[in-house]
């Protein structure tokens, strides 16, 4: 992509975290942002920080209420958007769910919302704006995913498997649509200090409330913000976001998978 000075970004989950993080260095890009997410107070909150702070025109900020559920609503959301701006050049999929319970205290109503959500939401998200990303020959995909988007992690199946699925289809993807000049980026975050762990569900579906020790000391928002801009720049087709102990993991369970499965099978001890 390059330069993103005067790029149209659609992002979710921008009301906070990694979102909202990333809001504050597209703009600081010289980008055009829709920041999308259930909360339109925090979006307006956040758009409002940027105007204050940042040399932006409230007219290149258009907040856009979207909840990944309800894909029915999408079509219209796109149209809102080119109603706006008259184009999207990059979309970044940051909105999603997390998930803090063993496998066999979690209901299956749970790992089916955790699907809806950062699976199904985004694929049928990403399926409305390519579209047009075809259409005008250029375009971006950004899709966050997760650092066990790449290994399981106990505590954690049902989001780790959705976020594996993400990896497959954007893969796949991303071969399918190269000839159309369409860029297809999987980031893969790993302890970030947010609040993902004190939303994520448990095994009955409610929030956990919590924050993980391990999340708390995460990179910050702000660096994962600027590695993934970074990442969108040099046009990269991966990238992994994190501290020593995820990239080890990662580098593990590629290359001595079974010496890894001793190590992770002890984070399932209570």
């Amino acid at each position: 992509m390059g330069n993103l000075n005067g790029k149209v970004v659609w992002l979710t989950g921008a009301s906070s975290g990694i979102g909202e993080a990333l809001a504050y260095v597209l703009t600081k890009e010289g980008a055009k942002l829709v920041l999308s997410a259930r909360r339109e107070d925090e979006l307006k909150r956040v758009k409002n920080d940027l105007v204050k702070n940042y040399a932006i025109a409230e007219s290149d900020i258009f907040i856009l209420p979207l909840d990944l559920v309800d894909i029915n609503s999408f079509s219209d959301k796109r149209n809102q958007v080119f109603h706006q701006f008259g184009q999207i050049d990059v979309l970044i999929n940051n909105g999603g769910i997390s998930q803090r319970s063993l496998a066999k205290e979690t209901n299956i109503e749970v790992d089916r919302k955790l699907f809806e959500v950062n699976f199904f939401g985004t694929v049928a998200l990403t399926k409305i704006v390519l579209v047009d990303m075809l259409r005008q020959k250029s375009g971006h995909l950004v899709t966050v995913t997760s650092a066990v988007g790449k290994f399981g992690s106990p505590w954690r199946s049902g989001y780790s498997a959705s976020k594996h699925a993400l990896h497959g289809f954007f893969d796949s993807l991303r071969a399918e649509v190269f000839a159309d000049n369409v860029k297809v980026l999987l980031v893969c975050p790993g302890f970030i200090q947010t609040n993902v762990s004190r939303n994520a569900l448990t095994g009955t579906g409610v929030q956990l409330g919590t924050m993980d020790e391990a999340t708390a000391k995460g990179l910050t928002a702000a660096e994962c913000a600027e590695g993934i801009v970074k990442a969108i720049k040099s046009g990269k087709e991966e990238v992994v976001i994190g501290g020593f102990k995820e990239n080890l993991g990662i580098w593990m369970k590629r290359f001595f998978p079974s010496v890894f499965s001793i190590m992770v099978r002890k984070m399932a001890v209570r």
